[in-house]
């Protein structure tokens, strides 16, 4: 009963299809226009990029012991 319940919750969950998908980029593009999408996609990327940035800083501020400084 449980596993039964499992499964139907990862079917509601799962990742949307090629219809789906395609729905889902028009209404992106009706409410943000054309010309905003690539300005949201560049912070977007800015902002992965900064969080990989600290990750690895913060990553690299261990001692040999593996505590921080």
């Amino acid at each position: 009963m449980y596993t039964a319940k499992l499964a139907h919750l990862t079917q509601l969950i799962s990742m949307p299809g090629g219809s789906e998908m395609l729905v889902i980029l028009l209404v992106v593009l009706v409410l943000f226009g054309g010309r905003k999408i690539p300005e949201l996609a560049r912070g977007l990327g800015r902002g992965v990029k900064e969080f990989k940035d600290a990750k690895d800083g913060a990553a690299g501020n261990t001692d040999q012991r593996g505590e921080t400084e």
